[in-house]
């Protein structure tokens, strides 16, 4: 069932668990901090717990689906080759997971460039935070299509030093912080009688988006040494870390600084808070662990997702110019890749475009679930397991979409807008590709 290209094995597990947390802990968690204590107060550890046994649900399929196929294709080629009389599904799903990626890749940046000046006297002219967006785009462009190997070690580097700031920073937060443990567990007692269970998993469902990044993983399956051990050990530790440090970051920002502070700064409240605590060199750590989480997550994007889309191109759902690879690298999609999303930095609208990716990716992974579900035997899946993690994330695509229609609901007609777009471009590409098989 694999694909046979002759690759070099340069990615240990090491890589692809900075792979998979350089996707996951990038500009997410800080601008989730300020939304989930806005609804939740205290009780947010525990959302982001719930969201983290979510996106374990969702990473059984991937990783069972993945054993299976083999393919860095990933999403795109276990729904098409578990549905093969299907083509414009599997065109669907590769126009939107690819396009989910360019906005988060998008957003990555702009997230990057707002730490970059956020102390400076620059820090609100817009053309300049879009220009170093764009430049740090482009260098990670760069890096990618020069070396596997060479990402590989910058990843590492980058993903295991931003844990490290970001945890120093959280835990010197708690320790110094205003709120001891006793009181923030008064005030978890209170949060919870005044949230409902409700509350709290719409919450746990938003916190998912900041998981999104595991599947990249999957996307280096022909660069990777040992897939059958390293893809459900990288997957599922990276899960595991994520959820550790997005609990510490969450409770270090709750005990220095005061809700209604991290309701109103949202992703600046915990250098702000950190600010308050430790003075410059506080601010100055957490800036340096933003702009390492969102570079990782740049890199890790621009890696996993090139791959998938120059899979995609090889099957004619996209243009056969962006399957083209040298040194087995898709330098092609990895560039267009790069100028579209720095096409949606210039035009603006990033906050909309990343909840289109936040709802693609979760609705995604129901998918995936299915089709998983649908092959069991063949994967070798618990059936149990399976239809637990097609009914949770049912449960969390529900919950998010009711938030977003009850809190956004002019976002959601352009998604859907977006959404209508995108299909109609699968559908042509799709019925292109059967006229040139017929």
């Amino acid at each position: 069932m694999s694909i046979h290209r002759k690759r070099n094995k340069t990615l240990g597990l090491a890589e692809l668990v900075a792979i998979a947390l350089g996707g996951m802990v990038g500009g997410g968690i800080f601008t989730i901090l300020g939304v989930s204590v806005s609804l939740i107060g205290n009780l947010t550890p525990i959302a982001i717990i719930i969201g983290g046994l979510l996106a374990s649900l969702a990473a059984y399929s991937y990783v069972k689906l993945g054993l299976y196929y083999k393919d860095e294709g990933a999403t795109y080629s276990f729904y098409k080759k578990t549905y093969p009389n299907s083509p414009f599904s599997a065109s669907a799903i590769g126009w939107f997971v690819i396009f989910g990626y360019i906005s988060t890749l998008a957003l990555y940046a702009y997230t990057f460039a707002s730490y970059v000046i956020s102390s400076t006297d620059f820090a609100n002219n817009i053309w300049i935070r879009k220009s170093i967006a764009i430049a740090v785009i482009s260098l990670f462009t760069l890096i990618n299509v020069w070396s596997v190997n060479g990402m590989g070690k910058i990843e590492d580097l980058m993903v295991y030093t931003k844990l490290v700031v970001l945890t120093i920073i959280s835990i010197v937060l708690m320790q110094h912080g205003t709120t001891n443990f006793g009181t923030f567990i008064d005030n978890m007692v209170i949060d919870a009688e005044k949230s409902s269970i409700f509350s709290i998993l719409i919450v746990a469902s938003i916190t998912f988006v900041a998981y999104e990044g595991f599947q990249l993983v999957i996307n280096a399956v022909s660069e990777m040494k040992n897939p059958e051990k390293n893809i459900p050990r990288a997957i599922y530790l990276a899960i595991a870390l994520a959820v550790v440090i997005y609990v510490v970051i969450s409770m270090g920002a709750l005990f220095a600084i005061p809700t209604d502070e991290i309701i109103k700064n949202k992703e600046y409240a915990l250098a702000a808070g950190a600010g308050k605590v430790l003075g410059s060199l506080g601010t100055n750590l957490v800036i340096l662990g933003a702009v390492l989480a969102t570079s990782s997550a740049i890199s890790g994007t621009v890696f996993g997702s090139s791959r998938q889309m120059a899979v995609v191109a090889e099957d004619g759902f996209f243009p056969n110019w962006l399957s083209f690879r040298k040194n087995n690298i898709p330098i092609n999609a990895i560039i267009s890749m790069a100028i579209m999303s720095c096409v949606l930095i210039l035009i603006g609208g990033l906050e909309l475009i990343l909840e289109f990716g936040s709802i693609t990716f979760l609705l995604v992974s129901l998918l995936m679930a299915i089709a998983n579900y649908k092959i069991r035997l063949k994967t070798n899946s618990s059936k149990t397991l399976t239809s637990l993690s097609i009914f949770g994330l049912s449960i969390g695509g529900i919950l998010i979409l009711y938030y977003e229609f009850t809190h956004k609901w002019e976002q959601m007609l352009i998604i859907i807008s977006l959404y209508i777009l995108l299909a109609l471009g699968a559908w042509l590409f799709s019925k292109k590709r059967s006229k040139k098989l017929e």
